[in-house]
């Protein structure tokens, strides 16, 4: 009883609440008398269950009791009912309070194992993360069918998912890359549209993922750029020491493209393009092959727009800028004021706080040039250039060109790798096997390691362009069929780059002889609308100029228009639709024009406008004149014909055509016409004349001359 006595408050509370089953009489009754023969072993070890309670008593954490214990009791108790019987002492359950040793009537109130004696409190729950996406390659030819299986989903379902998105396409046609995107998103793929070849890219992502152990130190690439006469070529001929410029032929550079120089200090790579047309092309292809831009600037003339173009282009391919300001030993060089121009322009010389390393050197005095050696060597330094040599080769196509004695050549730099004779290639979309390696001093050699130049023969195919890629494969099996898929790419991509146009300049364009083709982006408000305006433009191509609709669909113009307008030379017309205020300040940026009708037959007019600008005009010739010859007359300087102008007037400006019966036997220009032993004009009906023509000596008697002008008549489409 006295035990009875102990127990805390909150069991007597939790005690009064239970409704009075038993009398107070049975309540204190002995424990012997009233408990089963399955409780005594709990009453056996109550002194060690008070002691456990006492001992745990500092850490239990009280709640407030439940309101209704019995009927949360019970539930749980049914819940539980296959769990074995808790000891005596544990938490409750419902309440963070000791379990009593009491003998119940019903089945023993199961209680927590001893390990969830405490209950912490949770955490409040997070937003669920979304996925990340996995990342997915395609090339820019991929068809609704083969991006399908990339994603490993059935075509079918693929197509019904962009019928949701409001797109309409079949297996076998190309997704507009937006689109494409968008949808790959939808099944969890993060989609990156890459260029036409498809493993250019895959090739410097592997380049970028060697493993650090793998890679070796290589020479650095050096690109030397700069406005014409500043001293380019001049700096790299005191770079080789070697008498280049004096064997250029019009003061045109003339050589591979790439030199390797040997220096005191090290080795490095020296490209040397006439222009910034290889640098520009090879940044368009996505590919760094320059380490750093030696930018040459004279101390003379200053900043130039090929100087500014250069300081663009190496920005673009963040590549680091060394100055070389050259022609410092002219009295006219002011060394201040071109640090002050180049510093207008974000290239702020160390010594005045910047980053940028600014070397004042004569190219042809060859007057600080160990200097400027030197701060590359430290610029590759820092830049710790390294690759691996031990691998397929890779490398990219500084020059290309056809060699009427040696068939196709082609410069290149190894980036990765090692290049062999006998290796099977691709490049661009051609391929072969190398037949030879020579170095820029002629040499022949059987390899070429990272960072080295070499020319190349044994190319078969279409020569590639400065900046694709070359990659060494398995077999000539292999890279035929890397060609032959690559060949199949460029037949079905159609788009022209030309400069951006618009229905104004057209005609100007023609008579450059630029342009025959008008492409077309056309969006539209419906489908019904699309289809009928797309018929119609069709119809309209001509034998001389055709239509091409790049791409039509169906909603407002937007970015992705512009950048297909601007990639192909197109023209965008748009029928009922609209274009935001960022959209059209895109396309005045590009220079892209936007045309947007109410009436289909505006449209139709408009482009047939457009297009008989494209038309070459008429040539209509009319006769101004004839004569017949009545004489010829044997002179040292040629057969001169005496004539009697017959209709019309003969005039020394037009051209003629002779005529011998009704054939016509030659057509051409006048090269004298006299009237006695006067030189003329012009001579009119009635009158004699001496005729010389430019070019035929054949004249007879009896032949006809017939003076002709020329007139342009402008053609239209009907």
């Amino acid at each position: 009883m006295k035990a009875k006595k102990t127990k805390t408050a909150e069991e007597k509370k939790s005690k009064k609440r239970v409704p009075a089953a038993k009398t107070a009489g049975e309540e204190n009754k002995p424990a012997k008398k009233t408990r089963t023969a399955k409780s005594a072993p709990a009453q056996k070890s109550k002194s060690e269950q008070e002691s456990r309670i006492k001992e745990k008593k500092p850490k239990v954490v009280a709640g407030p009791a439940p309101r209704s214990p019995r009927v949360k009791i019970e539930k749980k108790v049914l819940q539980e009912k296959k769990t074995p019987a808790p000891a005596a002492g544990t938490k409750s359950v419902l309440m963070d309070t000791p379990v009593p040793a009491i003998a119940p009537a019903a089945p023993s109130l199961p209680a927590r194992p001893e390990t969830e004696k405490k209950e912490v409190p949770k955490p409040p729950p997070s937003e669920p993360e979304k996925p990340a996406l996995i990342k997915l390659k395609v090339s820019t030819q991929a068809i609704l069918r083969e991006l399908a299986e990339k994603m490993g989903i059935k075509p079918v379902d693929f197509i019904k998912k962009l019928m949701g998105l409001g797109v309409f396409a079949t297996i076998n046609q190309r997704l507009d890359p937006d689109v494409a995107v968008l949808a790959a998103s939808e099944y969890g793929y993060d989609l990156e549209i890459i260029p036409i070849y498809g493993d250019e890219e895959a090739a410097v992502e592997e380049i970028k993922a060697e493993k650090p152990e793998n890679l070796k130190p290589r020479p650095p690439v050096i690109t030397i750029m700069g406005h014409v006469d500043h001293g380019k070529t001049t700096l790299l001929d005191a770079l080789r020491e070697s008498n280049v410029v004096a064997t250029e032929a019009g003061q045109i550079t003339q050589h591979i493209g790439a030199y390797t120089v040997k220096t005191g200090k090290g080795i490095i790579t020296v490209l040397d393009t006439p222009g910034h047309e290889a640098f520009t092309a090879m940044r368009a292809h996505g590919v760094k092959i320059t380490d750093m831009v030696i930018l040459v600037v004279s101390a003379v003339d200053g900043v130039m727009p090929q100087t500014l173009e250069a300081i663009n282009h190496a920005r673009a391919a963040d590549v680091p800028i060394i100055v070389a300001i050259n022609k410092i030993d002219l009295p006219a060089a002011n060394i201040q004021n071109i640090k002050q121009s180049l510093s207008n322009h974000g290239l702020v010389p160390e010594e005045w706080g910047g980053k940028t390393i600014m070397v004042e050197i004569s190219a042809k005095k060859k007057i600080n040039i160990d200097k400027l050696l030197g701060m590359m060597m430290l610029q590759a330094e820092i830049m710790d250039i390294k690759a691996n040599p031990d691998k397929q080769a890779q490398g990219i196509v500084i020059e290309a060109r056809l060699d009427m004695k040696r068939g196709n050549e082609v410069t290149i730099i190894v980036t990765s790798g090692t290049l062999s004779v006998g290796d099977p290639f691709v490049a661009g979309m051609a391929s072969g096997k190398v037949r030879a390696l020579i170095t820029d001093s002629g040499e022949r050699i059987q390899s070429v390691k990272p960072g080295y130049p070499a020319e190349m023969l044994g190319l078969t195919g279409v020569l590639p362009q400065a900046g694709d890629m070359l990659r060494v494969v398995e077999s000539e099996k292999e890279a035929r069929r890397i060609s032959e898929k690559r060949n199949q790419f460029k037949r079905e991509d159609s788009f022209i780059h030309q400069k951006h146009v618009s229905l104004l300049s057209l005609r100007s364009q023609v008579e450059q002889k630029l342009l025959k083709t008008l492409n077309i982006v056309l969006k539209t408000d419906v489908a019904g609308s699309l289809q009928a305006i797309k018929d119609s433009l069709e119809k309209l191509s001509a034998p001389e100029v055709a239509i091409h609709i790049l791409h039509a669909g169906v909603g407002n113009i937007n970015e992705s228009d512009i950048l297909l307008a601007r990639a192909s030379d197109a023209i965008i017309f748009g029928f009922n639709v609209a274009s935001d205020s960022d959209v059209l300040n895109y396309a005045k940026i590009e220079g892209i024009e936007i045309r947007t009708y109410r009436i289909i037959y505006d449209i139709l007019e408009d482009v047939k406008a457009a297009m008989s600008g494209l038309l070459e005009p008429e040539i209509v010739e009319t006769v101004a004149g004839k004569a017949e010859v009545r004489q010829i007359f044997e002179l040292s300087s040629g057969k001169v014909a005496g004539c009697l102008v017959r209709e019309g007037k003969i005039a020394r400006t037009q051209s003629v055509r002779v005529l011998r019966g009704k054939e016509i036997v030659f057509k051409g220009k006048l090269s004298s016409l006299k009237h006695f032993k006067e030189d003329v004009k012009e001579v009119e009906k009635g009158f004699e004349c001496g005729i010389m023509i430019d070019g035929f000596r054949d004249t007879a008697v009896g032949d006809v001359i017939e003076s002709l002008t020329r007139e342009e008549k402008t053609r239209r489409i009907q």
